[in-house]
């Protein structure tokens, strides 16, 4: 199985605060980073550390080809990533607190100049029983999921950031695999607790396969047939930018490698919870070899 990931591609302005900014403040930053990001960024990346073969379609700036190189050298394919001359590249305005929490601002710049004609072109490539991998920071989201879904390949989607019009598109019913948190799941069914939250989309799109993250409560999983849970691991938290996307391609290399849902559940957790150990957006996300040497982590629920 080849997976394919159409997403965004993202320079990450990095601000450390003591508290995030309210409403008609000013407030200065203890320090200030860039770092390369965007969700699909850094979801290819952790598939590539978790030892996945991926492919990386998107869009950059003229500002941006550091993010292709970056990309490369983490051993991803980028033959799909096209440049925008005329557009700057997609960056991120990114608050961490001194508890490690986050806020984000996304401008899209190149990442919302992707056509349905590229989405062709790119697609072509592909063929059935190949993974499409979607976040929601690309245009032409839904024209991706029908067209791959006709394709005949399997759709994951990161419903991230959630809007109403993805929460209520009738693209979702393509959605083999749908990898979100509870805010995401509450927007698409309306239901806050976790386990109504699998049963509402799995009503919903018979078809689907759920994974939910839970924050402090791990995460879980859940096909109609079989649901499975795993806790978080004790770390200190020192930035939660990536947690979400080092979770989501570990996950699904696991899935790709076809090692059951309890292990690929547990090297995700496991992933993520060194992800939040450091700063930064891709440059947090650990190789497999660390994760699986990390035995000693105590998990907490």
């Amino acid at each position: 199985m080849r997976i394919l990931n159409i997403g965004s591609l993202n320079i990450d302005h990095v601000y450390s605060v003591e508290n995030f900014v309210r409403p008609g403040e000013t407030i200065s930053s203890i320090d200030m980073k860039d770092f390369f990001g965007g969700k699909g960024l850094n979801q290819s990346i952790a598939l590539a550390r978790a030892g996945a073969k991926v492919y990386h379609a998107g869009k950059v700036g003229h500002d941006g080809k550091a993010l292709i190189e970056c990309l490369k050298e983490n051993g991803v394919n980028t033959d799909y990533i096209f440049v925008a001359e005329s557009l700057p590249t997609g960056h991120a305005i990114i608050q961490v607190d001194k508890k490690g929490q986050n806020c984000i601002i996304i401008y899209a710049g190149a990442n919302g100049d992707i056509s349905e004609n590229d989405i062709d072109e790119i697609l072509s490539n592909f063929d059935k029983g190949d993974l499409l991998l979607l976040q929601n920071e690309i245009s032409n989201l839904e024209y991706a999921i029908k067209k791959a879904h006709s394709l005949g390949m399997q759709v994951a989607l990161n419903p991230s950031p959630i809007t109403r019009q993805l929460a209520s598109s009738d693209a979702l019913k393509y959605v083999d695999w749908f990898i979100l948190n509870e805010i995401e799941g509450y927007e698409i069914t309306g239901k806050k607790e976790g386990m109504e939250i699998c049963h509402a989309l799995k009503a919903s799109y018979p078809d689907c396969r759920v994974v939910l993250t839970l924050g402090k409560k791990g995460c879980m999983y859940y096909d109609g047939k079989d649901c499975f849970s795993h806790g978080i691991y004790d770390v200190p938290v020192v930035d939660t930018t990536a947690a979400g996307d080092t979770f989501t391609g570990y996950f699904l290399a696991c899935v790709s490698e076809g090692l059951s849902i309890e292990k690929g559940l547990e090297l995700a957790s496991k992933a993520a919870s060194i992800s939040v150990s450091r700063a930064g957006a891709s440059p947090s996300i650990p190789d497999r070899n660390e994760v699986e040497s990390f035995n000693n982590m105590q998990i907490l629920n």
